[in-house]
């Protein structure tokens, strides 16, 4: 269940002017999707079926890799009894690190950020199946633009001047959402109406404005629960200045040529783990994670890929 639908199709009404050449749906010329469902389909020649002794499994790059290392062991061993695999634990350093290592055929199982998913899907044939909800169904996170409390900022417009960390380019809403936002709701331009800083990662960013080094910063709101539930930060050391709708979170699935009853098992691994008590329910549930549900990447990314065409970003990647 999607929440905050009325302020998602005020978001359709806000980007509609700005949209522009790229497409919805761009596959690599490497991957044929028969079934129009904007996927890559597994490879019709079974010599080309990949079934590994080890599969490599990676998380999105949002924090220390050796924290969420810990944190998925449990899942991972699960996975291995259901798939029948070794399980191996790949802490990919960047966005980019890791669309290269599935692409390249080194990364099996992963976790891509919102932004992320779209180039994972259409340029490293990246098949999403689910998501972190919660007990009930909910689930997906917001942008924030936060503050410090001595920045002098009291509103978004109060960013004109100011610094603004964004944290890579491919992020949802650590870089494309807010740049489309702040250009159709208040007319603020990047590296015109504001300076910008790129931190990398979302819980730098976080860090960036708690201990001032940043002004301000676009965040995905889920990292600052997680961040606060480890009393990493505290309320008291920020303000919000702007709350965006709800986002789709990370999409996990699998690379598209594995055997496909590997891949099937890969999905049981994913809809019979036990999150009562586990590390991932621990680190997650502050941010909608009890449970995984199935998505697809048509229906649920479509506001992702609604606010890339409003940043002009094209999926294409076979030059």
């Amino acid at each position: 269940m999607l929440r905050n639908a009325t302020r998602s199709s005020l978001l359709y009404a806000l980007l509609l002017p700005l949209m522009g050449s790229a497409h919805a749906a761009d596959l690599s010329t490497r991957y044929t999707d028969s079934n129009g469902d904007m996927v890559a389909d597994a490879p019709t020649d079974e010599t080309k079926w990949v079934d590994p002794s080890t599969l490599i499994f990676a998380y999105t790059p949002v924090e220390d890799p050796a924290v969420y290392a810990k944190v998925w062991d449990g899942f991972l061993q699960h996975m291995e009894k259901v798939t029948g695999k070794k399980i191996k634990f790949f802490p990919v350093q960047s966005n980019a690190a890791q669309l290269e290592a599935m692409r390249a055929g080194r990364l099996h199982i992963a976790g891509f950020n919102t932004g992320s998913v779209p180039l994972a899907v259409n340029c490293a044939g990246f098949v999403p199946f689910t998501m972190m909800a919660d007990k009930a169904g909910n689930y997906g996170y917001q942008m924030e633009i936060i503050t410090h409390n001595g920045s002098g900022i009291d509103d978004v417009a109060g960013l004109r001047g100011h610094t603004l960390a964004f944290t890579s380019p491919t992020s949802n809403s650590g870089f494309k959402a807010p740049s489309a936002l702040l250009k159709s709701e208040f007319n603020l331009e990047a590296d015109k109406d504001f300076k910008t800083a790129f931190s990398g990662k979302h819980d730098n960013s976080i860090m960036g404005v708690v201990n001032r080094d940043y002004d301000a910063a676009a965040i995905a709101n889920s990292v600052l629960a997680q961040m606060q539930a480890r009393g990493m930060v505290k309320p008291d050391q920020y303000k919000v200045l702007y709350t965006s709708q709800t986002f789709p979170t990370t999409g996990y699935g699998y690379v598209y040529n594995l055997k496909p009853e590997l891949a099937e098992k890969i999905r049981q691994g994913f809809e019979t783990f036990d999150w009562e008590g586990s590390a991932l329910q621990a680190e997650f549930k502050s941010s909608d994670g009890e449970q995984f549900i199935p998505i697809t990447y048509q229906k649920h990314w479509e506001v992702v890929r609604k606010i890339d065409q409003a940043m002009d970003v094209s999926y294409s990647c076979d030059k």
